[in-house]
Parts: structure tokens; sequence; C-alpha cells
């Protein structure tokens, strides 16, 4: 049986890599020993190696399950530049392509196979793969296996049919997000009971994370977008329709912004993620269709126009910025609108009863994150079982915002909420509160009621900022079956009669968004003219081979070479993310480019 110390040569000599990144090195240890993995990671944190290495280790085949065609091409690229027996079989296979493949299975040549969820539990490829010897099945995105994970898919439910087709074969399941329902329903359901579980820790510490009060949602994007000309990203939208506009009103002559969503043809939908995957700065505008599996390591930024539907949805999105491990930014915007438009998506959703309730929770957690005055980071990770100390890195931390004691406000917000019946949603109360006299205050008598203008003295943004707070302190609760109506719970019926307090604050008086990141550049010991040559020398490669730049050599690498500058093959091979393949492949490209453009620097004449 292969041990770590094997694992950890093919580690560098094919990927390249000097060693393994936190929590790999356990559960390849694990996988190796045989036994079923449930693995939780950050985005970002490579899974994938956790499954390449034990199938290049223990020479057998890994079927691995992934969402989407364009992740599989691309890993298998990877894998196949790094000299790695790899296949896609998909419906974009040629029948030459399909020969080859089963060819490969049956000599027993193929280490890795990617495959969808759909195809792979068909009966004709589930009898043809019976045939082949399948050593383990690693399926990533697990969470979509649980009814209770936050993006469940009826075909990956089926997934867990496979210890009965395979009962020899190992079990590997990834996934970024998980929260303690949704992994027991997959240790469960899918291993029956029969795994060991891996949590690697849920945080990443170079995205910094901002949340803000909807104010003008192209004005405070643009904010963002200005500290990132020229780079990637992801801009999230709730609709089809937000996502067209969106493109349209952010894209310019100097930034190209592409919309993505269900309703767009198949083919504009690949042409815009290949373009997004393939060139450099492409933004994409998006419903949450697109995302998914997407293995983009230099995405700079992630920002939602509306409140996502739970942290774990929240989380997972934005952990695609960022992969590379260098400082990335996100900014999630919302308002009431979008609090009520996900309270009612959840109601008319045709889960249980016990679903919808656990939905609601949910997405409490995260409107209580939205509101909370304490660091993002502490807030975002408790709700993972985890802890840590004020991160720095977030915008409660930069411009930290003062509580205080806001039973008062509590106490006459309650109060119009009970003097008008609790038949009236935000709107309607802020009116009230504020002495405004509109036709529908004039109409139900509510200008002559106690608490008309008892709050005059307080401007309506802040009311609102106090309302969404009380919200997601529980004070109050959004009655959907009667047009968003606010009720009192528990907690607010005891706070009206003065035996609760609960904590306030005001807006935030300083924003972070869009500040300037001297973090993103280059390290200081890294010759920029080389780092660009290099990048330029990675671009023509791509271009040529009809492959993402990033996949021929990421960043980092090209970091490490514009430091390092080494000046043979053997010094390449120290660099970075430079296996044995693509030493072989690039190096003496690289090493051209790197040794022209040094020499070219020497004989410049000096300032």
């Amino acid at each position: 049986m292969p041990n770590l110390e094997e694992a950890k040569e093919l580690l560098s000599h094919v990927f390249g890599f000097g060693a393994f990144r936190l929590g790999q090195e356990e559960i390849i240890k694990s996988i190796l020993n045989g036994e079923n993995v449930l693995a939780i990671m950050p985005t970002g944190s490579g899974k994938s190696i956790c499954y390449q290495i034990p199938a290049l280790a223990t020479k057998n085949l890994t079927v691995v399950v992934s969402p989407l065609l364009a992740l599989m091409r691309d890993q298998v690229f990877a894998l196949r530049l790094n000299g790695v027996p790899a296949a896609a079989l998909n419906s974009t296979n040629s029948e030459d392509e399909k020969v080859e493949i089963y060819r490969q299975l049956s000599t027993g040549s193929l280490r890795l196979l990617y495959i969808s969820p759909e195809r792979l539990m068909r009966p004709s490829v589930l009898k043809d793969l019976r045939c082949f010897g399948v050593a383990r099945f690693a399926i990533d995105e697990a969470h979509c296996i649980s009814q209770w994970g936050h993006n469940f898919r009826p075909d990956y439910s089926r997934l867990t049919e496979l210890v009965e087709h395979f009962p020899r074969a190992q079990l590997v399941a990834f996934t970024a997000t998980a929260d303690g329902i949704t992994r027991q329903d997959i240790t469960e359901s899918l291993f029956r009971g029969n795994v060991c579980t891996f949590v690697s820790g849920f945080d990443r510490p170079n995205l910094e994370i901002s949340i803000a009060p909807r104010t003008g949602t192209i004005r405070q994007i643009n904010s963002l977008l200005k500290q990132h000309e020229g780079h990637s990203g992801i801009i999230y939208t709730p609709s089809r329709k937000d996502a067209e506009r969106t493109a349209e009103k952010l894209s310019s002559g100097v930034r190209t912004v592409l919309p993505y969503h269900a309703g767009m043809s198949s083919a504009d939908r690949e042409w815009h993620q290949d373009r997004f995957i393939t060139e450099s700065g492409v933004i994409m505008a998006a419903t949450i269709a697109f995302g998914m599996g997407i293995d983009k390591p230099d995405v700079r930024f992630v920002i939602h126009t509306d409140i996502p539907s739970s942290i774990e949805s929240y989380y997972q999105e934005i952990g695609r910025a960022g992969r590379d491990g260098l400082p990335a930014d996100t900014l999630m915007l919302y308002g009431m609108y979008g609090i009520r438009m996900r309270r009612e998506m959840i109601d008319k959703s045709d889960r249980s009863d016990e679903g919808k309730r656990v939905e609601h929770q949910r997405f409490n957690s995260l409107l209580a994150v939205c509101e909370s005055p304490l660091c993002r980071r502490q807030v975002l990770l408790n709700y993972f079982g985890e802890s840590c100390k004020p991160c720095g890195n977030c915008d409660r931390c930069i411009a930290p915002i003062a509580t205080f004691d806001g039973k008062i406000i509590a106490q006459k917000a309650l109060s119009a909420a009970v003097r008008t019946g609790q038949r009236f949603g935000i709107n309607h109360l802020i009116d009230i509160l504020m002495g405004e006299s509109t036709d529908k205050v004039v109409q139900f008598g509510h200008n002559k009621l106690p608490t008309f203008g008892v709050g005059s003295d307080v401007r309506k943004s802040v009311w609102f900022s106090y309302m969404r707070q009380l919200l997601a302190a529980e004070v109050f609760q959004l009655d959907m079956g009667n047009y968003g109506a606010l009720k009192l719970s528990q907690k607010g019926r005891s706070v009206l009669k003065g035996a609760e307090s609960v904590e306030l604050h005001g807006e935030a008086v300083a924003s972070t968004i869009g500040k300037k990141r001297k973090s993103t550049s280059l390290p200081d010991d890294a010759d920029p003219e080389l780092f660009l040559r290099l990048k330029e020398l990675r671009l023509e490669i791509a271009k040529a081979s009809r492959i993402p730049a990033y996949i021929v050599f990421n960043d980092r690498s090209l970091h490490d070479m514009a430091v390092q500058k080494p000046s043979t093959l053997e010094q390449l091979s120290t660099c970075h993310g430079v296996g044995r393949s693509k030493l072989t492949r690039y190096g003496l490209r690289f090493l051209d480019e790197i040794n022209r453009t040094v020499a070219n620097t020497e004989i410049k004449p000096k300032d």
C-alpha cells in the first residue's frame, strides 16, 4: 500500500508543489488507507489534489463526479499537461474520443475519469464501469446530495445508490460549505454511516469582507470596480433581468461585463463562460446559475447586488474569489425588498414545512451577519462552529461602529405595529413613526395614533437600518402570508414590556468599499518587467493550445519565477507548480524568456 512519502514525491514531481496545504495530508492518508472520506474544505484549499494523488499512488481508476462540462474539460487539460492519464466522458466527446477512452479503461491505463452525475447513473454507464475495476468515486460539490444542502440537485441524490452498484469501491466526497444538518444527511445517505469526516476550516483570510445597505447599486459597484481595472470578477444578481441590466450598465470601452443566466441559449452561456475563463479582465454579471465548479484562480472580486439565500450560499459564492491565495474583495449589498423576496421564495417553494423552517432559520442567520456590529469573519465562522479573533480584514474591523441600548427605539417601533394590528409593512410603520401623513396613513386614520411622529427625530434611512436590525435580532417577524407585515415575536413582546433589551447600532459612518489595495501587487523582490514578459509568453502558449492561461502556469508560479530568476532547468523545477511534465513541455521557452529579460535589464543604462 502506498504511503505518504510516495504521495509527497508525486506532489513534487507531478504537480510541482513543495508541500501539502493545510488538511490535505490527513485526508490523503485516510484515502490511501482505504477509508471512506467526507472532507469539508474551503474553496481554493486544494480539494482536487486529495483524490488525484491517491489515484496516481494506487495506480487504479478513480471516477470523479463533477457538475460542469467546463470544469471537467479544464481539469483534464491541467492533468494531461502534468502527465496524468485523465479523460472526461460527456456529451461533447466525438466517437473517436469515446473509443479511445474505453480503450484506456479496458487496458487499465486511465487514472481519472470525469463524469457528470446524470451520465454516471445511466444503467448502460453503470454496467460498463463495473467491467473496469473502479477503485473509488470522488464526488465534488457533495452538498448537492443532501436535501438540506443549499444547492440540492435531484441528480446528485441518486449517487447514494453507488454503494449498491459498487459495494467494494471507496467513496470520497468533498464540499466547501456544509453545515451540521447537511453533513449528517450526507453521512447517512451516501456513506450509510461508514465515513471519516474532515473539517479543514472555513476561513479564507485573503478575502476582505464588506456588507452594506443598498443605496445605489451601480454607484456602489463602480466604487469597487475602480480598484480592479483589468481584473476578473463575478457580480451575482437575484434575477435574469438584473444580470442583463447590470452587464449593460457596467460595460464600457475598457471594461467587459458579460451576462450569464439560465434564460440564455446554451451556446451563448458557453461562449460567455469560455471568455471569462480564458481571457483576462472579464467580469461576469450572473445569477447563481453561474459559478459551481469554476476553477479560475485569479478572480479578484465577488459582488452580490442583493442578499443571497443563506450563509452557505454566500460563503461558497464569495469563495470563488482569490483561489490563488492572493488578496481579493467581496461586497454584498442588501435591502428590505430583497429580504422580503427571499422570504416569499422560501414560503412558495415545494419544500416540506420542516424544510421551510430550516431555510428561514438559515436566512435569519445571514440577515444577522448583515446587521451585526461585530467582525464579519467572527460571525460567519461562528455559524460553522469555528472561532477567530477580530480579523482586521472586514468592513467592521476597518471602520468599527458603536452600539447602544435600543430598547426605547424598539418599543416605539413595536408599539406602532401593535396599534396598527400587526397588518402593515416596514414602509408604512416608518411613515407613522416619522409623522408623515401619506395617503395610506390618513386613509387608515393612523395619523391620529399616539405613536404618530414619535420617531421624527430619526432620519428615515436610519429607521430602515433599525428595522432591519430588529428583524435580524428576531424582535420582529415578517408575516409573508400578509404581504410582509411586521408581527411581534415572543422576544418582541418581552422588549415591548420592558423585560428585555436589544442592542442596536446607527449607520456606518465610514465605508471601506473601493479602498486601495497595495497587497495585490507583486512580491517586493519580484522583477515586474520579467513578470509581465512571462504573462505574455503564457498567454501566447495558452492561445495556441486553446486552453486557459492559468492551466499553463498560474500567477503564483510566475511570481516565483520573477523572484528566483532561474537560469537552468534544474533551478526552474524548484519554482511553484513546475512539475516534470510541464518542465519538459515549457521549460526551455520560459528559461529563454527569463534569461533574455534579465540580460536586457542588466545592460540597460542606469539613471
